[in-house]
């Protein structure tokens, strides 16, 4: 089964973990469980091999650590060994996640292989690292491309890339701002996404809030991929462009709501009959404003309009002034049309 089997029915939402657990196994495993209850569908991590990605020169996007000397430090701190990654895998699948993690190195490529990812999702960075794209696609896995730093050229390729070797592809547009202002999301890439590649489409969120993604969930997006922290005092780069675990659980329900509400429309008559007996409670009607005789000629200032809704209809109050009644009316009764001549 693939794990875009059922991706035009309901959104995918997956909770992006990327280093926010430091290092700490534990706390990567701790990350599962929160994610897992919060509802959401997969979980994903970053799998670095310092010595395989990264030289001892690379600069520091944000010298954010006091315990790192440089950036291969810090990546080579985030590393786990195989075995710890396929720990990680088998509890996510106990917590019924699906298990994901960018790779960054053909040796991280071959590492989550024999893990057994169901996926492939490719940062944004490495959409145009084709050679890379190649490994990846020829296992014929589902393959999720980030959008956040390539130009259409770049991304036309890496689609046919994929597609060139039988591998489903997912589109998400994706702008790489930590956090990312509302201004810079690209809300209306989604579609042009969509029409440009006919295929599943959505949204790599770094707002750090939920709107986005019930933005991107009221736009149609199959997928939702969203940065998550336990808290925002937590320690790490990709914190500031993180919801919290509360909140990922607010944006899955927002977005099972919204699914819900997109999957069935109404037929506002056939809604309006079904109503109908609410519609006589909250409408009103002409009134009475004081005791009238019968044979009495109606005048605006004998007829008020007061609930409920099931005497002749407030709306044809100017049609009934100046006719006469066939009996007698108490204050505060309700005119029917049987009353007048």
């Amino acid at each position: 089964m693939s794990i875009f089997d059922n991706i035009q029915n309901r959104c995918l939402i997956i909770g992006e973990i990327a280093q926010t657990h430091d290092g700490s196994l534990g706390a990567a495993h701790a990350y599962i469980d929160a994610v897992a209850s919060a509802g959401a569908d997969a979980i994903k991590f970053q799998t670095h091999i310092a010595e395989a990605e990264s030289t001892p020169g690379e600069p520091w996007r944000v010298k954010f650590s006091r315990q790192d000397a440089t950036r291969f430090d810090y990546w080579k701190r985030m590393e786990f060994t195989d075995a710890q990654w396929r720990g990680l895998a088998e509890h996510a699948g106990e917590r019924g996640l699906a298990f994901l993690s960018s790779a960054f190195s053909f040796e991280a490529v071959d590492l989550l292989e024999r893990v057994g990812v169901p996926a492939w999702k490719v940062g944004a960075g490495e959409t145009s690292n084709t050679p890379m794209l190649e490994r990846i696609a020829r296992t014929r896995k589902p393959v999720i491309l980030s959008s956040g730093m390539t130009t259409w050229a770049e991304l036309d390729a890496a689609v046919a890339c994929v597609r060139k070797h039988g591998a489903p592809v997912a589109v998400l547009q994706c702008t790489s701002a930590y956090p990312c202002p509302p201004e810079k999301l690209g809300l209306n890439v989604i579609a042009e996404l969509r029409t440009r590649y006919d295929c599943p489409v959505g949204l790599s969120d770094h707002s750090g809030v939920i709107y986005a993604g019930l933005a991107a969930a009221t736009l149609g997006a199959n997928l939702i991929e969203v940065h998550v922290a336990f808290s925002r005092e937590c320690f790490g780069p990709d914190v500031v462009a993180s919801i919290t675990t509360a909140e990922l659980l607010q944006l899955v329900e927002g977005v099972r709501f919204i699914e819900r509400a997109s999957a069935n429309p109404i037929d506002k008559e056939a809604m309006a009959a079904e109503l109908a007996p609410l519609r006589e409670m909250f409408t009103k009607s002409i009134v009475a404003r004081c005791d009238l005789a019968a044979g009495a000629t109606l005048r605006a200032e004998d007829l008020t309009i007061k609930k409920p809704g099931t005497g002749i209809p407030a709306s044809r109050l100017d049609d009934i002034i100046g006719r006469r009644l066939r009996v007698g009316v108490n204050a505060d009764q309700l005119l029917q049309e049987s009353d007048l001549v």
